[in-house]
């Protein structure tokens, strides 16, 4: 089943291997789709694998039982939740860390945030730059979702200002140290994942 999956994926984005596959959530049998990736990975129809919303004791778990280490942790971080010591633990471990809702999805008013908007005002660019620019300054990996080309043109120029030591101090401030999100602590979540089907 989960090798069907994949190569219903493969099939639909018209290609013969993929750069990088996630598990999405750290609920159900992903031990099963882990080693089943892992397969893939060593035929080489993967080039890499990885994970997305493992908590740091659920991806310990995965790395301790399994052989590959992943690539990658896709995780909810943005200027209201900036996952400090997770990343440090994914440094530790040699997994990437990659960003989800890198705007927090325009809550907590983000685009309007007093802060960044200051920020951005002092180097001529938009808070969303701001935001980019922070996170790739701190080592993150991030891919902003956007249809628009402008928007798409404009997250790719962030490459030539540097948010200073201030800039970052500030940013910092804004952590709340919570999900905006879901909690993956919370039992009702796991629920609701483990009852979540995927059509196949």
């Amino acid at each position: 089943m989960r090798k069907r999956a994949f190569e219903k994926s493969l099939k639909k984005l018209q290609l013969d291997y993929l750069d990088l596959y996630l598990i999405h959530q750290p609920f159900g049998d992903y031990y099963g789709t882990w080693r089943a990736m892992e397969e893939l990975y060593r035929e080489g129809q993967i080039r890499a694998i990885g994970v997305s919303n493992f908590l740091p004791d659920r991806l310990m778990d995965l790395i301790v039982h399994n052989d590959i280490v992943p690539a990658v942790n896709q995780i909810e971080t943005h200027p209201f939740y900036q996952q400090w010591e997770t990343q440090a633990f994914l440094k530790e471990l040699g997994v990437q860390h990659q960003s989800w809702a890198p705007f927090a999805e325009g809550k907590n008013n983000l685009f309007s945030n007093e802060v960044l908007s200051s920020i951005a005002a002092k180097h001529g660019k938009t808070v969303a730059q701001v935001v980019l620019r922070w996170l790739v300054q701190r080592g993150i990996v991030v891919i902003p979702k956007s249809v628009r080309k402008e928007r798409i043109i404009e997250n790719f120029n962030i490459f030539n200002f540097e948010l200073d030591a201030d800039d970052m101090e500030r940013i910092s401030a804004l952590d709340t140290g919570n999900t905006l999100f879901l909690s993956y602590h919370d039992p009702a979540v796991a629920k609701m994942m483990g009852n979540w089907k995927v059509e196949l």
